[in-house]
């Protein structure tokens, strides 16, 4: 058949549409924060053999996770795969990328034939385990964080299988999981059916061709960026602190990147040996924090479908902190994504020095549980508003003021104030950028942010997690690093406890203050050439103190005074 190149730009576009309005639906329909607010999900369509059409990344950690898996239930079920049957899975075992991560799976079907499928991966609130909410700092195997979910027919042929819907219910805390794992089903038939429309409007003769050509296209685009980058092989590294078990522990990821004219790998090969403490990635939620490190330095316009992927070759051995084997603890992977972009970005800074940032604020977050004494429900908040601080600066840019949501995909309102005194017992005081955060440079780190809220609950457990307060961003080409975050807690009668960074509190009483700060990001060249106009801009707007500006971007007093 011959390609038209018209329509295959209508069939690009309109796979996009079919994730993005699959997105919507998952906003409009959820109902914990972390789905409906922090848009913790990707909605995704595939070909009938799993292989990327689009995605919708709201998260971007979540992009290509789910392709793997969609491959593997293919297999898995091959010969019992339905017209209306939908499949669950989260088992990091099977190509899973987080426990607390699940996955709606539905194939699509067009005269009888199968076509193609949609799929939804989102974090939910809880999916059992030892701790409310899934993150478990003392775990060190895989049933002490979450129930395990391979690949399972949870509807066959239209009709609900009531017996393996209960049995994965009995071991969720939290009803509302229900209703956010139905809304996913729900997105997936949107997404269904707007494919079948578009194959009664081509016909599967036209779909089958234009999106072969499409995924060629799209590789011929990504080898292009990729010849962009000089032959060679190029090293970094990135470093990851503490396990939530043994004091003192730190572990470095080591990337070899090898570029050969138009294919590039990423070899893992040198990087540290899983821990036997809570820190852990998988092989889905490394590959995947790769790809999305390489997006950040290639043309924005770039198709995602599976020949974005083809140009691209990841080696990360099992057993290795990036990819621990069974039956290993390994909720944290997905917070293994910045030091593990700090390895890229260290690798390709001196080939690519116009397209790589200085370091992120990295990651301290933290997780509350309790029950709403107002309502006398259990509720589960992960602290978006707090958890990441400012981007790293480029050549030409500065940061992005805090990202928000884990690895840039939020802001300054990530989390609403008033949606996070609705949804949990909890009363905010403070939430502002902060002065200072950022690190200094003739483009600045984006800046850090402040968040304290009081504790509405009796009887709260607190979790967290991240390394953000051993390790600061680092800057480039003579900017400057920022500072360290931390979360510090003021129970009524005055103690102040300052939690470790993979840490489980339990019994935090009402009226505790909690008061967190995130860093910024790190500054890109000398701050001293920094435009005088801007930087007097931020001083006169608070961004920048005074003392800073003298300090560290060697403005005098006359300028000062002048600005």
């Amino acid at each position: 058949m011959n390609i038209d190149p018209i329509l295959l730009s209508v069939y690009a576009r309109t796979f996009k549409s079919i994730t993005d309005e699959m997105s919507i639906s998952m906003e409009q329909t959820t109902r914990s924060p972390i789905l409906c607010e922090a848009k913790d999900y990707v909605t995704g369509l595939y070909d009938d053999e799993g292989r990327m059409l689009e995605q919708t990344e709201n998260l971007p950690i979540l992009a290509f996770s789910l392709a793997p898996v969609c491959k593997h239930i293919r297999k898995t079920f091959d010969g019992d795969i339905h017209e209306g049957d939908v499949f669950f899975h989260n088992d990091v075992f099977t190509l899973g990328n987080q426990n607390n991560d699940v996955a709606v799976f539905k194939p699509v079907f067009f005269e009888g034939e199968l076509v193609g499928w949609t799929a939804v991966k989102g974090h939910q609130a809880d999916i059992g385990g030892a701790v409310a909410g899934g993150y478990n700092p003392n775990a060190v195997e895989v049933w002490q964080e979450a129930l395990r979910i391979p690949a399972v027919k949870v509807v066959d042929r239209g009709k609900l299988r009531q017996d393996v819907w209960n049995l994965i219910f009995a071991n969720v805390r939290l009803d509302i999981v229900q209703h956010d794992m139905k809304a996913e089903m729900g997105a997936c038939t949107v997404g269904e059916r707007r494919l079948r429309d578009l194959l009664k409007k081509y016909g599967p003769a036209s779909y089958r061709a234009h999106k072969q050509a499409l995924f060629d296209a799209t590789r011929r685009m990504m080898e292009a960026e990729i010849a962009k980058i000089p032959n060679g092989r190029y090293g970094g590294e990135g470093r990851v602190f503490y396990d939530g078990r043994h004091e003192g522990s730190t572990f470095t990821i080591r990337v070899d990147i090898e570029v050969q004219d138009k294919r590039i790998r990423f070899d893992y090969s040198r990087t540290d040996a899983q821990t036997n403490g809570f820190v852990n990635g998988t092989f889905t939620s490394s590959a995947s924090a790769t790809i999305l490190t390489l997006l950040q330095m290639v043309n924005p316009d770039i198709p995602h479908n599976e020949g974005m992927v083809e140009p691209i070759e990841i080696v990360i051995p099992e057993g290795t902190i990036l990819n621990a084997a069974y039956p290993k603890a390994t909720t944290f992977g997905n917070h293994l994504c910045p030091p593990n972009a700090d390895a890229i970005q260290r690798a390709l800074s001196p080939v690519l020095p116009d397209r790589v940032t200085a370091g992120w604020n990295n990651l301290l977050a933290s997780l509350t549980t309790g029950i709403d004494p107002g309502t006398g429900e259990k509720y589960v908040d992960i602290g978006f508003m707090g958890l990441k601080g400012g981007s790293g600066a480029m050549q030409g840019c500065d940061g992005y003021d805090h990202i928000g949501m884990i690895d840039a995909s939020g802001g300054v309102l990530d989390q609403d104030y008033e949606m996070f005194e609705r949804q949990t017992p909890h009363r905010l005081v403070r939430h502002e950028l902060l002065p200072d955060s950022a690190g200094a440079g003739q483009w600045r780190g984006g800046l850090g942010v402040e968040t304290i809220f009081e504790i509405g609950s009796d009887d709260t457990q607190l979790v967290t997690f991240g390394d953000g307060d051993f390790e600061g961003a680092f800057g480039l080409a003579g900017g400057h690093g920022a500072g360290l975050n931390f979360i510090r807690l003021r129970y009524p009668d005055g103690r102040e406890v300052v939690p470790r960074n993979k840490d489980l509190i339990t019994g935090v009483p009402r009226g505790t203050v909690y008061h967190q700060v995130a860093g910024g990001g790190g500054g890109w060249g000398d701050p001293t050439r920094r435009d005088r106009r801007v930087l007097a801009e931020e001083v006169r707007n608070g961004v920048i103190s005074r003392a800073a500006a003298l300090r560290d971007y060697g403005m005098s007093e006359s300028e000062l005074d002048a600005a």
